[in-house]
């Protein structure tokens, strides 16, 4: 995976994947896209992962490792991130276009009508927000979930400055964030800064190796234009307007999203199947509790996804056909 620097053993190492794919965007951006596990459609239900800010595909290594044994799982480079090629100009970081990104990875790899679960972390569950209205998406999204994420106030309710809220933590943060310093080699003391910054307290060593890794991959550029689109995060209508059964997850010791944003778009949902809050967990739940993640995935495939799967319907169609039939008779 060239420009990334991933663990390249253990349960954090991303899998081969069964085919790889490029999927164009409205303004021509070129998206790099993976499908994991069996091509059996009727079998294997889709999952499609948008990961966020600063990361890649390989940040949902676990999820995919699991789910690939019985799901089609297609997972997506955010535009410049991982090996999806960065926008030349301005204009390419927007809410807008990661609909658009959105919605180009769902036509080039689900069938008409087929239905997934779409999980988003951080700005990919922006991207879901940002993406709620688009025909494509609706057409696809039999059930969401959110992953540590908010749908606006991002820097004013950042908890990563240590002070109390107001005025100055709001510019010190978006300093902070929006940095142009590049991040430099994963060392011990960038590895004490990202899991303070972004991970529970408790999180393990190689997990925070795992994270660290994937976000210093992250191009300087790229990670400082996304910021400012972050900074300026307007999305609560998006949240509004998710109309299929959309779960969210979040931990409580979440510096960079706090828990309150979770607990916000809960409350917002047309459709909200839960918020489960994870204890001492930061920002990175994919990584910092993967079976977790992996379990609510499971569940919501199996109650909105499957239901809806065009095999179970034509059975329920020839089973009401032999029942009309056989009291004509």
């Amino acid at each position: 995976m060239s420009r990334l620097t991933h663990v390249t053993s253990g349960p954090f190492a991303p899998p081969p994947a069964a085919r790889e794919l490029t999927a164009v965007s409205a303004d021509g951006a070129r998206l790099h896209v993976e499908v994991h596990g069996p091509d059996d459609k009727a079998a294997a239900p889709a999952v499609v992962l948008a990961h966020g800010w600063t990361c890649s595909t390989a940040f949902w290594a676990a999820q995919i490792r699991d789910l690939a044994v019985d799901h089609r799982v297609i997972a997506y480079d955010q535009r410049g991130h991982g090996r999806s090629a960065a926008p030349a100009g301005l204009e390419g970081y927007s809410t807008t276009a990661l609909a658009d990104d959105l919605e180009a990875v769902l036509a080039a790899t689900l069938e008409p009508g087929e239905r997934a679960l779409l999980a988003g972390h951080s700005m990919g569950g922006m991207t879901m927000m940002a993406a709620s209205t688009r025909p494509g998406f609706r057409e696809h999204a039999g059930a969401v979930l959110l992953c540590s994420t908010g749908s606006s106030r991002l820097v004013a309710e950042s908890t990563v400055v240590p002070i109390r809220a107001g005025r100055v933590r709001t510019r010190v943060t978006r300093s902070v964030l929006g940095a142009k310093a590049p991040l430099g080699p994963v060392t011990g003391m960038a590895r004490r800064i990202l899991k303070y910054a972004t991970m529970g307290a408790g999180s393990s060593p190689d997990r925070v190796d795992a994270c660290a890794r994937i976000v210093h991959a992250c191009p300087r550029v790229v990670r400082y234009r996304w910021s400012h689109v972050l900074a300026e995060l307007q999305l609560d209508a998006g949240v509004l307007e998710l109309t299929a059964p959309t779960a969210v997850i979040a931990g409580t010791s979440d510096r960079l999203t706090p828990i309150t944003h979770a607990r916000r778009i809960e409350a917002m949902l047309p459709d909200s199947v839960g918020l489960t809050e994870l204890a001492g967990i930061g920002h990175m739940t994919p990584i910092e509790a993967p079976e977790v993640v992996t379990e609510r995935i499971r569940e919501l495939v199996d109650t909105y996804v499957r239901a809806d799967e065009p095999q179970v319907e034509a059975e329920v169609k020839v089973e009401v056909k032999v029942k009309v039939e056989g009291s004509s008779a």
